[in-house]
């Protein structure tokens, strides 16, 4: 396979293109702390669209919606185990991390025990782990402690140290996927489910390890964006949920399952951000951009099912 049959090569040629525009329109000013803004709001899409990745590879009908809530709950959930105390960020982040596996374990329960679409599951879940969010929170916008806001926030050879979080995140899942058999029994399950059961791959186990990474992944990704933005907001996982899809598809993940591009979630991460940068520079409304997010995505399938359709 050449270079430019690579699939994660179009999101980073999008992301660069994006970013050379903007660049352009503002004569070259601020193009650093455009990059440095890019990096660290595209962490944050680039962990939940890992997590998304691997729901997706395992075929039609895998997705999960329950992303957004879960990162609402975990969040807010840790955050007032700390209360704001010194000292206290690993026993927040093990709160999170159970918060995470919890969901994952309840997401497919639902589906292999009721036989739910994981689209029903995930989403009627989404509903009750908002609510104990709600509950649980009661306005409150606690903070988080100044150990883990200035580590949120800050950086380490001038790059983000969400970036790096997520960088670490995505080398780790990479190899997995690569050199384990843990991963080529997900693409096989992907490829064909049946087949795969046949040949003796636990497909069960399989699926589950995918639910449970996903809302582990949206449990760090919400803890993270938490103590990076000053505490948990009601609402702060609510862009996540199409953005989670939406990084997976353009990254170059086939969406009819069986192939997973850990590379292209970075590059459909940074291409978004920058997409939303300059919609906002020109005063886009929110709708404009929830809107143009979709027709990206469906350029993007449509795209894509042709080029199968060719070969």
């Amino acid at each position: 396979m050449t270079l430019l049959q690579k699939p994660w090569l179009w999101s980073w040629l999008a992301a660069a293109a994006s970013f050379a525009l903007i660049v352009g329109l503002t004569e070259g000013r601020g193009a650093g702390g455009l990059a440095y803004a890019a990096l660290s709001f595209g962490a944050f899409a680039a962990i939940v669209g890992l997590g998304q990745m691997l729901v997706i590879s395992l075929g039609p009908g895998n997705v999960d919606l329950s992303i957004p809530a879960t990162m609402t709950l975990a969040s807010t959930l840790a955050l007032k185990a700390m209360g704001s105390e010194p000292g206290t960020v690993a026993m927040g982040l093990g709160v999170a991390l159970l918060v995470g596996l919890a969901t994952g374990l309840a997401n497919f329960a639902l589906i292999y025990l009721l036989r739910l679409p994981p689209i029903i599951a995930t989403l009627a879940a989404s509903l009750v782990y908002q609510s104990l969010a709600i509950w649980s929170n009661r306005g409150l916008r606690i903070r988080p402690p100044a150990a883990l806001a200035e580590f949120a926030t800050g950086r380490s050879l001038g790059v983000p140290n969400v970036a790096l979080v997520a960088l670490a995140l995505s080398i780790a899942l990479w190899i997995m996927l690569e050199r384990s058999v843990w991963g080529r029994w997900l693409l096989a399950s992907g490829q064909n489910l049946r087949a795969a059961r046949l040949a003796g791959i636990p497909v069960e186990a399989v699926r589950a390890a995918c639910y449970v990474t996903v809302s582990l992944f949206a449990a760090v990704a919400g803890f993270l964006l938490a103590s990076f933005s000053g505490g948990a907001a009601l609402n702060m996982g609510q862009e996540y949920l199409l953005m989670s899809i939406a990084v997976v598809v353009i990254g170059g993940t086939s969406v009819a399952g069986g192939a997973s591009n850990v590379p292209g979630i970075w590059g459909a991460s940074l291409f978004m951000f920058l997409v939303v940068s300059m919609l906002n520079s020109y005063g886009a409304s929110a709708g404009l951009r929830m809107v143009l997010t979709g027709l990206i995505i469906i350029g993007i399938v449509i795209a894509a099912s042709t080029r199968r359709a060719l070969r």
